[in-house]
């Protein structure tokens, strides 16, 4: 997706974000999942694509995040489905950081 496509929108502190605890942020009606994965972060569409439950509340292992409902499993990289129940991916995001300000890029309307 090309900068110019992307709005940006501030989620999260640098500062506050723990390794690989997931960080929940409503972008208007998108909801987020913000993880800090050693030196990286990354951010997908907060909803599992089976049935409705926040990835965020779920927990992350091995670059992946499991939904807390069904245990199905999505990578944090790419949002690739991982393991059913869930069949298709969740949209990941771009993330840039400013600073101590996290910002998750969002496709322009």
């Amino acid at each position: 997706m090309s900068e110019e496509a992307v709005e940006w929108h501030a989620v999260a502190k640098l500062s506050e974000l723990e390794d690989e605890e997931p960080e929940h942020s409503r972008i208007g009606d998108t909801l987020v999942c913000v993880v800090k994965l050693e030196d990286d972060i990354y951010a997908i569409n907060d909803v599992c694509t089976h049935e409705f439950a926040l990835l965020s509340e779920g927990f992350v292992d091995d670059g992946e995040i499991e939904c807390p409902l069904h245990q199905a499993r999505f990578n944090l990289k790419s949002g690739k489905c991982t393991a059913l129940p869930a069949e298709q991916d969740v949209a990941s995001y771009p993330v840039k950081v400013e600073g101590d300000q996290v910002y998750v890029g969002l496709p322009k309307a």
